[in-house]
C-alpha cells in the first residue's frame, strides 16, 4: 500500500461512514444543551473525533499482535453499545419528560458533562474497533494517517451536527431532551442490531 488519492479518498469515505452515529449523537447533545459555547463544541467534537481516531488503531493494534482475542470480544461490541446508548439516552429521555424546559431564563437548562460524553464517545467508536480488520494491510504510518484523517472528518461533521442540535433545540425548547434521548436509545438499538446481522 502507498499514500495516493485512492488511500485519501478511502480514509475521508471510512471518517464519514464512521462518524454518522457521533453525528446524531452531537444532534442530540446540542438539541439538550441549546446555549451550548464554541468552546464547549469544539471539545465535545475533539471528544467523539479522538475516540473515532482511536478505536481503528486499537483495532489495528489488535489485529497484528492478539487477533484471536480480539475475534472473541468482537460479538460483545453491539451489546455494549447498546448498553451504554439506551442508558445514557435513557436519562435524557425521563429528565426531558420531567419538564426541565431550556426557554424559561429561571430553569438552568442541563448542561452535558464529561461523564456523559466520555460514555458517548466510547459507546459511538466502539464499533469502529472492527475497522483495524479494514486497515490491517496498511503500515504503521498509514494507518496513523488513516486515523488522523478519520478524527478530522468526524470532526468537522460532529460541529455540524450541534450547531444543527443547537438551532433546533432554541425551538423545541423542553421537548428538547425527550427528543435527543429518543435519538440515543434509537442508535444503540440500531447498533446492536446491525452488529448482530453481520
Amino acid at each position: 500500500m502507498e499514500f495516493d488519492l485512492k488511500f485519501f479518498f478511502n480514509s475521508v469515505l471510512l471518517g464519514v461512514g464512521l462518524a454518522m452515529d457521533a453525528f446524531s449523537v452531537s444532534l442530540a447533545n446540542g438539541l439538550n444543551e441549546s446555549k451550548m459555547k464554541s468552546g464547549k463544541m469544539c471539545g465535545v467534537a475533539g471528544i467523539f473525533a479522538v475516540f473515532q481516531a482511536l478505536m481503528p488503531m486499537i483495532g489495528w493494534v489488535c489485529v497484528h499482535t492478539m487477533v484471536q482475542y480480539f475475534k472473541a470480544f468482537e460479538k460483545f461490541i453491539p451489546w455494549i453499545a447498546l448498553f451504554l446508548l439506551v442508558f445514557i439516552g435513557g436519562k435524557m429521555l425521563i429528565e426531558g419528560i420531567k419538564g426541565n424546559d431550556c426557554s424559561d431564563e429561571e430553569t438552568v437548562c442541563k448542561k452535558v458533562g464529561i461523564t456523559a460524553l466520555l460514555v458517548q464517545g466510547v459507546a459511538t467508536s466502539i464499533d469502529a474497533l472492527s475497522v483495524g480488520f479494514t486497515i490491517a494491510e496498511y503500515d504503521l504510518k498509514m494507518a496513523l494517517v488513516c486515523a488522523v484523517i478519520i478524527a478530522a472528518v468526524t470532526f468537522v461533521i460532529c460541529l455540524g451536527g450541534i450547531a444543527i442540535g443547537k438551532k433546533f433545540g432554541t425551538k423545541l425548547a423542553g421537548k428538547a431532551g425527550i427528543f435527543g434521548g429518543s435519538i440515543l436509545s434509537f442508535i444503540g438499538l440500531e447498533i446492536f442490531v446491525s452488529g448482530l446481522i453481520k
